[in-house]
């Protein structure tokens, strides 16, 4: 399989780059620190084309390939994951999922705001109880003839109170298991929608999480998306190609440590010499861009294999938890070279650790990973 960057892919991972160096980092730390959205980051993500990126020319996204995708997620990761996340769940979570599913008429109404940031859209599928269980829904949405009433609790949803629309996974048939399952597009100022309190996160802390509660909300039926029962193969869809999208995201995080790590070895001396001239030092570089480049290597051919429409859930599982665990793994290496320097905010690698974390947890924990690719092996 040919993973070449074409002179494209290129030019669009050095806008990423000048686009997260010029307007992310200035203020990143403060960001995180006071757990502020990136108010101007997003708006001037919108002005880029990022938001809406992967829609197709036709319903107004900029209609880039997932190889591009994975390139602007990588850089932007590097700098400000709370940035990329804001990224991730609109443009891998919603948009790819209303328009390789929903009805024209449900992309002509939200796709095409969606695509140009008119609209910004959240994933709900977690719950109090469930986590990211699709078949363990308690969130209820009742057939009243026309509509739907939908009713329940949504958790760790990104873009909780930022978006508006919600596309929420719930219930409808307890009989049917996980075949009454319905995916429901929502518009976040339906009455009966509310959100709770940005949650106080360990890492990714600009981002916008929260709950988001239904009560008695009425959605039309035209809101539903695919036919009756589809919710739970939508789901499991969905989240193959946000899979892709926190690979890049811990990528971008093990390669912006990475990158900090070697510039600063180069500049610290000890015993006469710089760092990276001792071997414990070096070998742990060497450690770092082996590994960063085996992650990368995967996660490019998920998307590659998407972009062919060749079945890539299996790529997307092994991706998502290599790249996971080298994020985890080598920014506390990075902050490990940098010493007591790297204890500190204003050395950047101690907010990367923090933000490494969650990119085990969410779109699957790295146990829920191993039990995908272990399903696929056993099928051989």
């Amino acid at each position: 399989m040919d993973l070449t960057l074409t002179e494209e892919h290129n030019n669009i991972k050095e806008a990423a780059r000048e686009f997260a160096q010029r307007v992310l980092k200035p203020g990143v730390i403060e960001r995180d620190t006071k757990g502020e959205y990136p108010v101007e980051g997003v708006r001037q993500m919108k002005e880029m084309g990022f938001i809406g990126m992967t829609v197709s020319e036709k319903y107004g996204g900029g209609g880039m390939d997932m190889i591009s995708y994975v390139l602007v997620m990588e850089e932007i990761s590097k700098i400000d994951s709370s940035s990329s996340v804001i990224l991730s769940a609109h443009n891998s979570l919603v948009c790819w999922g209303i328009e390789a599913f929903g009805s024209e008429d449900q992309k002509q109404r939200y796709l095409t705001k969606l695509a140009t940031g008119d609209y910004m859209g959240a994933f709900c599928l977690s719950e109090p109880e469930a986590g990211s269980d699709a078949t363990s829904q308690k969130t209820m949405a009742t057939d009243q003839g026309d509509h739907y009433l939908l009713n329940g609790t949504k958790n760790w949803i990104t873009n909780g109170s930022t978006a508006d629309i919600y596309v929420v996974i719930a219930q409808t048939d307890i009989e049917k298991g996980h075949r009454g399952i319905n995916a429901f597009i929502v518009e976040a100022d339906s009455q009966g929608v509310s959100t709770g309190p940005k949650e106080d996160k360990l890492g990714i802390r600009s981002s916008d999480t929260c709950s988001v509660m239904f009560q008695d909300v009425k959605v039309p039926k035209e809101n539903r998306i695919g036919p009756d029962g589809f919710g739970f193969k939508y789901a499991m869809k969905t989240l193959d190609g946000g899979r892709i999208g926190i690979a890049s995201q811990a990528l971008g995080i093990a390669a912006g440590a990475y990158e900090l790590a070697l510039a600063y070895s180069h500049e610290r001396k000890s015993f006469g010499k710089p760092i990276n001239q001792h071997q414990a030092v070096a070998f742990k570089l060497a450690d770092m861009m082996v590994d960063i480049e085996c992650a990368r290597l995967l996660t490019l051919t998920a998307a590659k294999q998407k972009d062919l429409s060749l079945p890539y859930s299996l790529m997307a599982a092994m991706a998502k938890l290599k790249t996971s665990e080298v994020a985890m793994k080598h920014t506390v290496e990075a902050v490990q070279i940098h010493g007591g320097y790297g204890f500190v905010k204003e050395y950047h690698v101690e907010r990367l650790m923090r933000d490494a974390k969650i990119t085990q947890i969410y779109e699957g924990t790295s146990e829920i990973q191993k039990l995908v690719i272990a399903r696929s092996i056993m099928k051989k």
